[in-house]
């Protein structure tokens, strides 16, 4: 019997090993907009590591861009030392205690307790948050604190502008609403131009104007987070993590990013899900950023009727 178990471990260590092998690729696609021309993943990887602020605009409920982007992130510090991670996840009002997390004085238990990670914080975030800490790198927490997204969204701006002057520090100093390409974007993806349909629902107007304030109010607070960040540890990269969103096109908090900091060398990364990487289409998304980074999108899970 002990000869058998002797002769049965390694083939069963070989096959778990294997197991994690197989688990732990990603299927993708890079896409080059600039070159128009479908790259590969450490070609990008490369290029973003010679910017000087990189977006990666994410689709939140996508395993595979999760663990794509902190395989960008690593290769990213093969490359350089001096990175800021910036992050849309957290919010500007729990950045001590991120910084406490990362210096070692708190815990994590107290870190998650006071920080409002989003759901799933373990899968998505902790290995960026654990990574940079690992290197010694500032973390960002670079949003807007919902609580005041809420009140612009159902107030408009005012509502920031009656803050008292310690809460008022935690939204950006100016804002900028312009009825531009980002917000017919907005308006679309809101449902507030629904087309030729006749049964098609379309949402107030007035409501639509205050929630695109509302996110106004966030590019804006992000924008500011990580052209701080920048302008105090020149020569840093920021690698900023958000919805797609929020940078597809140069807009929302790319364009906000690029007014306040003109002379960066901005690149954006938009994640896109798909079903066949095989016959992954760039053509119609190319302008989204500089790389397209298709990820196979899971199959959807039968309901049991």
């Amino acid at each position: 019997m002990l000869i058998r178990l002797c002769l049965l471990f390694p083939l069963l260590l070989g096959a778990a090993s294997l197991a994690q092998t197989e688990s732990s690729y990603v299927p993708h696609r890079v896409f080059d907009s600039k070159e128009k021309r479908f790259s590969d993943f450490e070609a990008m990887v490369a290029d973003l590591s010679r910017a000087d602020v990189v977006f990666i605009g994410e689709q939140h409920d996508d395993p595979g861009t999760h663990r794509l982007e902190i395989a960008i992130l690593e290769g990213i510090a093969r490359r350089r030392s001096n990175v800021i991670v910036a992050l849309e996840m957290f919010e500007r009002d729990v950045q001590q205690h991120v910084d406490d997390y990362l210096a070692g004085k708190i815990p994590e238990q107290d870190f998650l307790k006071n920080s409002r990670p989003w759901p799933r914080y373990a899968t998505d975030y902790k290995p960026l948050i654990e990574f940079a800490k690992a290197k010694g790198w500032k973390v960002v927490a670079g949003n807007v604190p919902r609580r005041y997204a809420s009140q612009v969204g159902k107030s408009g701006l005012s509502a920031a502008e009656k803050l008292p002057e310690a809460e008022r520090g935690l939204l950006a100093k100016q804002f900028s609403c312009p009825s531009d390409d980002y917000f017919k974007r907005f308006t679309e993806a809101m449902g507030g131009h629904p087309g030729d349909s006749k049964e098609a629902p379309k949402m107030d107007p007035a409501m639509v104007e205050r929630m695109y304030q509302a996110q106004c109010v966030k590019d804006e607070t992000m924008a500011e987070s990580i052209a701080s960040a920048a302008t105090a540890a020149p020569n840093s990269l920021v690698i900023h993590y958000n919805g797609a969103f929020h940078s597809d096109f140069r807009l929302g908090t790319a364009a906000r990013t690029k007014q306040r900091l003109p002379k960066a060398n901005i690149k954006v990364v938009s994640a896109l899900p798909v079903e066949n990487l095989d016959a992954a289409n760039a053509d119609k998304d190319r302008k989204r950023g500089d790389y397209l980074l298709f990820t196979l999108r899971p199959p959807k899970k039968e309901t049991k009727s």
